[in-house]
């Protein structure tokens, strides 16, 4: 006990405060240089744009608002007029939407390019197909849109991706609005004007379990076009799919639809900015997995989320997903901690560069400090010894010894370390030596060393 109070009391606090600070300073910058770059922690609040209100995306986005919300994170659900309008709200930079539905094949239109827009996307992958449903009146078994030619055809609301897609397939097949009336309306206008005989034939987008869809296969004379080229026209759009829905896949007991249905489809596809948070990505993959991995009438269980859009580049985070899950702290622990432990571990990289080489060098620091102390002390010494030597042998040296009685104070009430003890006693050894040489002063300038055993060597320099 008593030899730990006197470590304590020979250790130079001061020296070792003085030492620390260049580590200090240099931890405190590897914290803040960590801060800075390594991602911000994730907003808890991120707003998403669906599309018109009575669309399965609405549906969906609701699944992942409650899933997401299991973690504390909300989920701000905003309707639009649909994909056209979602793509210029990702890409305007001043708009809160960092999530948004849209239908593979539409990036490449001129209204979706917004000018001098710095916004990138990239895609979650898709979350189902939306078949193309294009419904017509008459009693007549019509397999190809050239048989529309010259009738009045209802192409989806102004800027939806119903309209985009209606609009590119007729031009495949021929028809424009210069031999075919094509009418601008949204789905419910599409399904009263079909119902009042106002139009002949009208596009619609959605799965096989909307009850709008069932309800216009259940009008009398109205049909659904089996597209006998649905092949031929995947090939020339690639973001299209063949789907072959079967007779009674809707409703065995009616046997609905009677026969089978060849349909183009395309994917819905979940697209975010680049910049939104990569834990805000993995959840959001974990909720898209649960709400979309179920079987449905046109694919099998766990066919979604995948891979089958074409119009963003994937994002990395949702590569990693699609590889190997969530991430490993995610799967374990509350989404708030899992995040905070994931930056801390990402700030004690930079951290560890810095500590290493630090641990090393604060204790030569500190014993630098220690030392250049007693080497200051020998410097006093040396100027003394040489003032000495200018003297006359008969010359008082009464001043001299008094300056150095005030070095060997200082020596003596100085605070050393106990390894540097040795270094202190040295001193005194030496200090002695010069004082007998200025109480015994020769005829010679030159001191002479004296014979008991004394070593008068000056320590080396530090």
């Amino acid at each position: 006990m008593s030899q730990t109070i006197a470590w304590f009391m020979r250790f130079s606090w001061r020296d070792a405060l003085l030492s620390a600070l260049p580590a200090a300073l240099l931890v405190v910058l590897a914290v803040w240089a960590a801060l800075h770059f390594i991602d911000p922690a994730p907003t808890m609040h991120v707003v998403m744009a669906t599309g018109a209100d009575d669309s399965e995306y609405l549906d969906f986005a609701r699944s992942y608002a409650n899933l997401l919300a299991e973690d504390g994170v909300t989920l701000e659900v905003q309707s639009t007029g649909g994909a056209m309008d979602n793509i210029l709200r990702l890409r305007d930079p001043q708009d809160a939407v960092r999530i948004a539905f849209l239908q593979d094949g539409l990036s490449d239109t001129e209204q979706s390019r917004a000018k001098d827009s710095d916004v990138d996307l990239v895609s979650l992958g898709s979350v189902s197909f939306e078949p193309i449903w294009i419904f017509y009146r008459g009693h007549a078994v019509q397999t190809r849109l050239s048989a529309l030619q010259g009738r009045r055809i209802a192409v989806g609301s102004q800027g939806s991706g119903t309209q985009v897609l209606a609009l590119r397939l007729l031009a495949a097949n021929g028809l424009n609005a210069a031999n075919s009336t094509l009418v601008t309306a949204d789905r419910a206008q599409s399904q009263a004007m079909l119902q009042q005989g106002q139009v002949d034939a009208a596009f619609f987008i959605g799965a096989p379990e909307s009850r709008q869809l069932r309800a216009l296969m259940a009008l009398p004379g109205l049909r659904v076009m089996s597209l006998d080229q649905a092949e031929a026209t995947t090939r020339q759009f690639p973001y299209l799919h063949h789907l072959v829905l079967p007779h009674g896949a809707m409703d065995l007991g009616t046997n609905l639809p009677d026969h089978d249905l060849h349909l183009l489809a395309t994917t819905t596809t979940v697209v975010v900015t680049r910049k939104l948070h990569p834990a805000l990505v993995s959840l959001l993959m974990k909720a898209m997995q649960k709400t979309h991995a179920k079987a449905d009438l046109l694919n099998a269980p766990k066919s979604f989320p995948s891979v089958k859009d074409s119009d963003f580049p994937l994002s990395k985070d949702a590569a990693r997903f699609y590889q190997s899950g969530s991430p490993f702290l995610q799967r374990y622990l509350p989404f708030w901690l899992a995040t905070l432990v994931d930056r801390a571990a990402l700030a004690v990289i930079p951290l560890l560069a810095i500590l290493v080489p630090v641990v090393k060098v604060a204790p030569a620091l500190y014993s630098w400090r220690i030392r250049r102390r007693i080497y200051r002390w020998y410097g006093e010494l040396k100027y003394l010894e040489i003032q000495a030597t200018a003297l006359q042998p008969d010359e008082p040296r009464s001043d001299l010894l008094k300056q150095l009685d005030q070095i060997e104070e200082k020596v003596t009430h100085a605070v050393l370390p106990l390894a540097f003890s040795e270094h202190a006693y040295g001193l005194k050894a030496h200090i002695d030596l010069v004082r007998r040489k200025f109480r015994a002063p020769l005829t010679s300038n030159a001191l002479v060393a004296p014979s008991d055993g004394v070593d008068a060597r000056e320590p080396e320099s530090a």
